[in-house]
């Protein structure tokens, strides 16, 4: 069997982000899905890199995984490329990992060693109010609550105000602080609230904020400090009370060795959509594992190819914890899948179909053509506030 086409799809789903799938084909009929993680303006890049793999790859064996990642990592990576290289082989991985389980006639999971429970945890994203920092505390909590009535005992968002800076002003602390308390009164203490950080702070505010957010017990704070000053990351992580993740803006497992090495976080939260693709990322979740480092999954991602990537490698590991949904793309993800995922009372119930588990309508792809994005506003040193 050898591979014939690589086709890409760039579709906006009526978020703030496109999505990228990628589709390989084959001279025996069988076709595979990948998903790319996208991010803005980096969305044309990523795609020329699945086209300038994908010469590489006609004529070549789609399950020839390993390989494929190896040669695309060492060769197009000399220099170890960025998270456009990264994401276009972690959707071309996922596709070749979708053919091979159909070769097969087995979900992928069982290929990878099967599974080690029969539904994923998940928690859900896309409700918060980072994005909205003028909304008031009454309506957060009440769009927690609403998110809890779903069936979600897990929700995750960014409690800071905008714009993201490493250096912050007491009012913005007692903002993100008043804002996780908010949270907490509306769901009560038996629902996990998940602090996100998005890397932004210094050791100093990251270790202070979370030090305030203590009695609103925080599932976890993630990514308080940029993993590129990892020696800063770990010294926050050992002053912190609360679970540490990192991950989110690593690719490979030669970027995840110093979280490990120094000991730089509790969980770790690789991307499958750009992590350099499932069989990578159980790799890292093999390499956490011996340092008592629990695995959740990124998903900035749509609610099917990702996910159900996310899904087949999760299923089968022994130190997941909980995995990212984001329930405002929930619809456009169930219009554009044959046979939407769907979520059951928080958890997601994994597909034993053979691949991975998901196929895609390509005439509903088509109704959702991509677009782009106005530059987004920058906040220069003569701008009012910090």
């Amino acid at each position: 069997m050898k591979i014939t086409d690589v086709k890409t799809f760039l579709v906006h789903p009526g978020s703030a982000k496109n999505w990228l799938f990628v589709k390989l084909e084959t001279d025996e009929g069988l076709y595979g899905w990948g998903e790319a993680y996208t991010q803005h303006d980096r969305d044309h890049s990523i795609e020329a890199h699945i086209k300038s793999l994908g010469r590489y790859l006609v004529g070549r064996s789609p399950l020839d995984i390993k390989h494929f990642t190896y040669i695309a990592y060492t060769d197009f990576g000399s220099k170890r490329g960025s998270m456009d290289l990264y994401s276009a082989i972690s959707a071309i991985e996922q596709a070749m990992w979708d053919i091979t389980g159909k070769a097969a006639g087995q979900p992928v999971h069982n290929l990878l060693g099967g599974k080690c429970r029969d539904k994923i945890k998940v928690y859900a994203n896309g409700w918060g109010s980072w994005y909205d920092p003028g909304k008031g505390l009454e309506q957060l909590g009440e769009r927690a609550r609403t998110v809890v009535k779903l069936g979600f005992q897990a929700l995750k968002f960014d409690p800071f105000p905008g714009p993201w800076r490493s250096i912050i002003d007491r009012k913005d602390e007692q903002e993100a602080v008043d804002r996780v308390a908010a949270v907490r009164k509306a769901v009560g203490p038996d629902v996990d609230i998940l602090v996100e950080v998005h890397r932004r702070l210094s050791p100093a505010h990251a270790e202070r904020v979370a030090g305030m957010m203590e009695p609103f017990d925080p599932f976890w704070y993630e990514e308080p400090v940029s993993a590129q000053d990892m020696d800063a990351l770990a010294e926050a992580r050992a002053n912190i009370n609360i679970p540490v993740v990192t991950g989110e803006e690593l690719y490979t497992k030669m970027e995840f060795r110093d979280v490990f090495e120094k000991r730089a976080a509790d969980i770790i939260n690789p991307d499958v959509c750009n992590c350099g693709g499932i069989l990578e990322l159980r790799e890292i979740a093999a390499m956490a594992e011996p340092y008592h480092v629990a695995v959740s999954p990124h998903n900035y991602n749509s609610t099917t190819v990702g996910l159900a990537s996310t899904l087949q490698a999760t299923v089968g590991m022994t130190n997941f914890l909980i995995t990212e949904y984001f329930i405002n793309f929930e619809s456009v993800g169930n219009e554009i899948a044959q046979n939407p995922i769907r979520v059951e009372a928080g958890y997601i119930p994994v597909s034993d179909a053979p691949g991975l588990g998901i196929d895609l309508n390509e005439e509903a792809l088509s109704h959702r053509p991509f677009q782009d994005f106005p530059a987004r506003h920058l906040r220069y040193p003569h701008d009012e506030g910090p």
